[in-house]
């Protein structure tokens, strides 16, 4: 099973879309196994960020990212990098497909609503980031996990 790390973004909680965020991933297949709304402070937000420190738009990243609460979840199923990945859709919403996440809410790339993982090393680096292996809940059964998985 992969694993990934998603974030609700500061425009996605503050326009109340938070659940039907978690709605799609779940709905998707895909499993919880943390989960927590923080504000994330400018040390974690530069951290993350990091891949885009020599970027221009690498400040404008921290001070969107930390300018209001965040949901932060890990999740866990097969593809789950790639699943994710199509549900959230092009990281510029006017590209984003109908149906994906993006697609339907977003307008601009600044305000893009979610983050994910881009691969399966990065997902485990920021579920790191974000997570203790205490706050993850892998590994519980759920009942419709034969429905889901072969």
């Amino acid at each position: 099973m992969e694993r990934t790390l998603i974030i609700v973004k500061p425009d996605a909680v503050q326009r109340g879309l938070t659940g039907e965020i978690i709605k799609r991933f779940e709905q998707r297949g895909l499993k919880i196994i943390g989960m927590k709304l923080l504000q994330v402070n400018k040390e974690l937000a530069e951290k993350h960020y990091d891949v885009h420190r020599e970027r221009p738009f690498f400040a404008g990243l921290v001070d969107y990212i930390i300018s209001a609460p965040v949901v932060v979840m890990a999740l866990e199923g097969t593809d789950a990098i790639v699943a994710t990945r199509a549900t959230i859709g092009a990281t510029k919403p006017a590209e984003a497909a109908a149906g994906t996440i993006r697609g339907d809410y977003g307008l601009e790339i600044g305000r893009n609503l979610v983050h994910g993982s881009d691969s399966v090393e990065n997902g485990e680096i920021e579920i790191a980031n974000f997570f203790t292996e205490a706050e993850l809940c892998g590994g519980w059964p759920r009942d419709v996990d034969g429905w889901v998985f072969e």
